[in-house]
C-alpha cells in the first residue's frame, strides 16, 4: 500500500497516536533555547498542524505539508477555528518541491525516520536542505534504536545511520537523545538533531 494511503487510512479510523492535540516540547523547547528568530517554517509531515499553529501564533511564516489530505483538512480547520494564518498543503515531501521555499527553519516529527533504505533517508534530507535558506535551521525527531522495539511502535535509527544521512547536506549542531512528547505514560526514545544547512 502506497504511504500517503496507508496515512490516509489511519486518519480516516482515528488511528493517529501521534496526534498530541497541542505542540510538542521538544519543538517548543528548542525553538526556545536557541532563540530561533521568526522566520518562513517549514512543518514536514504536519498532521492535524498543531505545531504549524503553536509556530504561527509566535509569528512564524508556516507552511505544512502532509501526505494525507485528512490530516491537511483537519488541519486547515483548526486554523480557521484558532484564527491563525498558516498554509497546509497536501504533499508527498520525499518527491514534491514547495512553491513557498526557500524557508528559515524547518521541522519534522517522524517524517524522517519513517523511510527504512539509506537511498531515501539521504533524499529526504537533500529536499530538506534545498528547501532553507543558506544556514537554515532543520528540527528533526527520530525514534532511536537505543530503545527496544515495540509493536507497534514507530521506526528507529541509530546515529550512525542518521549522520550518513544528513551529514552531506547539514552540520549537525546537536545529536542527543531523549524522548518523542506523547500522551502516554511510556514515551519513545528518540533522537532530537539540530542540524543547519551546509554552505551558509
Amino acid at each position: 500500500m502506497a504511504q500517503e494511503n496507508c496515512f490516509e487510512e489511519r486518519y480516516a479510523k482515528g488511528d493517529i497516536p501521534w496526534d498530541l492535540g497541542r505542540a510538542d516540547a521538544n519543538l517548543v523547547g528548542m525553538v526556545e533555547k536557541w532563540s530561533v528568530q521568526s522566520c518562513r517554517a517549514l512543518d514536514i509531515g504536519c498532521g492535524t498542524g498543531d505545531n504549524s499553529i503553536w509556530l504561527a501564533r509566535r509569528a512564524f511564516d508556516v507552511t505544512g505539508v502532509d501526505v494525507s489530505a485528512l490530516a491537511i483538512e483537519k488541519a486547515r480547520q483548526k486554523a480557521r477555528e484558532g484564527n491563525v494564518e498558516c498554509r497546509f498543503l497536501v504533499a508527498d515531501f520525499l518527491k514534491a518541491q514547495v512553491d513557498e521555499a526557500p524557508f528559515g527553519f524547518a521541522f519534522d516529527r517522524g517524517c524522517f525516520h519513517s523511510f527504512d533504505s539509506p537511498e531515501e533517508q539521504v533524499l529526504f534530507a537533500r529536499n530538506v536542505a534545498d528547501h532553507l535558506d543558506k544556514g537554515g535551521l532543520w528540527l528533526s525527531l527520530i525514534a532511536s534504536k537505543d530503545a527496544p522495539q515495540r509493536d507497534p511502535g514507530p521506526p528507529r535509527h541509530s546515529a550512525i545511520e542518521i549522520t550518513t544521512a544528513t551529514e552531506p547536506s547539514f552540520e549537525i549542531l546537536t545529536l542527543v537523545s531523549g524522548y518523542l512528547d506523547s500522551n502516554h505514560p511510556d514515551p519513545f526514545r528518540c533522537w532530537i538533531c539540530v542540524m543547519k544547512k551546509r554552505g551558509g
